[in-house]
């Protein structure tokens, strides 16, 4: 690897990969970059075979490509190493007699072509200049649309994730949130829903889908969908997780995906709710003397063990009694899995009552955000889960603590 002597610090290093299977080529394109100003590390390859290895082993610049190797010729030389390294760029070597082939290059994706035996150093000088400057536009514009893809695909998504309740008559006030987490915000699986059926009560659910990522997310929005519309056709219970399953199943394909959700069914006329935990952790309940976790039977994740029959995945009902006046939280783990500030533990369930206590007196939708930043916070970006979180008041709201 040939380099520049140290040159004035704010000038970039083009780190620069010559393709040149003629000794005496190379050493002429070697001296004309001595010859200009760039501040440069020349790698020097004979075959595409030896400058694939070297794409692969570390970032390149430039590529500086004769269309004549041993093993590639012509404008399949300049479509190789665009496939190896979409956005290095790359500027064709041609003799005098092939003007033809240079402008065959370009349209093959080529930044540029130079004639050898006609290029000066003031030439190379801006050629590969202005060619790094262009992929490197290049890759910003398609990493920004990408970008901006991703953001509408997840847009979507969470539209499908986030809906809005389905409420007649009921005087339960609803607070939902869903915060994604993981690099580039990106959407896992998380739902929840909150629908008033035909027998009067609300239902309500909050789930996981294992994993990151859209298929992760089609799935919660796939599940959620399906819960909205087996509850208003009127399954409840055991039967609607069975169907829940099923649906699981025939949709996560050959993606080993499962889901826990809590199933909620809220009677403020018997002043009760039932709750049905797929491997789901307990809501948490909020009267005016506190908060705490309600203790409620467990059964099996949906989609864990689909081979088990009918009998043995059983998802048993607890019915916990309700005060006149009060709130449920359905969350995701998301939201306890952090760590607990300084202390380098999981903030749990028993961090989260304890934070809980400690939060000023608020409305619903205000209580819920400044929950979840706090946990944020303590967190400190060290694990961030998405996070679900529905919080159902009825009655006088009761002051959380």
């Amino acid at each position: 690897m040939a380099a520049t002597p140290a040159a004035a610090s704010s000038e970039p290093v083009y780190r620069i990969l010559l393709i040149e299977d003629d000794a005496g080529d190379a050493l002429l394109v070697e001296e004309l970059l001595h010859d200009t100003t760039l501040r440069f590390e020349l790698t020097t390859r004979t075959t595409l075979g030896g400058a694939r290895a070297e794409l692969a082993a570390s970032p390149i610049d430039c590529v500086l490509l004769d269309l004549h190797l041993p093993d590639v010729a012509g404008t399949a030389a300049v479509t190789a190493v665009r496939g190896l390294a979409p956005h290095t760029a790359v500027i064709v070597l041609t003799g005098v007699s092939e003007a033809q082939a240079g402008t065959e290059a370009m349209a093959a994706g080529a930044q540029d072509y130079l004639v050898k035996g006609k290029v000066e150093a003031d030439l190379l000088y801006r050629a590969v200049r202005y060619a790094v400057y262009r992929s490197q536009t290049e890759r910003a514009s398609s990493q920004a649309q990408a970008t901006r893809l991703r953001a509408e695909e997840n847009a979507r998504l969470e539209r499908g994730l986030l809906p809005q309740p389905i409420l007649d008559t009921s005087t339960v006030t609803v607070t939902s949130r869903y915060l994604p987490g993981g690099a580039m915000t990106l959407l896992g699986g998380d739902f929840l829903d909150v629908v008033e059926g035909d027998d009067g009560l609300l239902h309500a659910v909050v789930g996981d889908v294992s994993g990151h990522g859209p298929d992760a997310a089609a799935l919660g929005v796939c599940l959620r969908i399906a819960w909205r519309s087996l509850v208003l056709g009127g399954h409840r219970g055991t039967d609607l997780l069975h169907l829940m399953e099923r649906i699981l199943l025939a949709e996560r394909g050959s993606h080993p995906l499962f889901a826990t959700c809590t199933l909620l069914t809220l009677d403020q006329n018997a002043g009760a709710a039932t709750l049905h935990l797929a491997g789901h952790h307990e809501p948490l309940l909020t009267t005016p003397e506190g908060t705490r976790e309600l203790a409620a039977a467990h059964g099996i994740a949906l989609g864990i063990a689909p081979g088990l029959v009918p009998g043995q995945r059983s998802w048993p009902p607890t019915v916990v009694p309700l005060p006149t006046s009060g709130a449920l939280t359905l969350y995701t783990d998301g939201l306890t899995e952090g760590h607990n500030g300084a202390k380098g533990e999981r903030l749990g369930v028993e961090g989260l009552l304890t934070l809980i206590s400690h939060l000023p007196q608020a409305d619903p939708a205000a209580h819920v955000d400044l929950l979840i930043k706090e946990t944020h916070d303590l967190n400190a970006g060290r694990h961030f889960d998405d996070v679900a979180v529905l919080r159902l008041d009825w009655g006088n709201r009761p002051r959380p603590r």
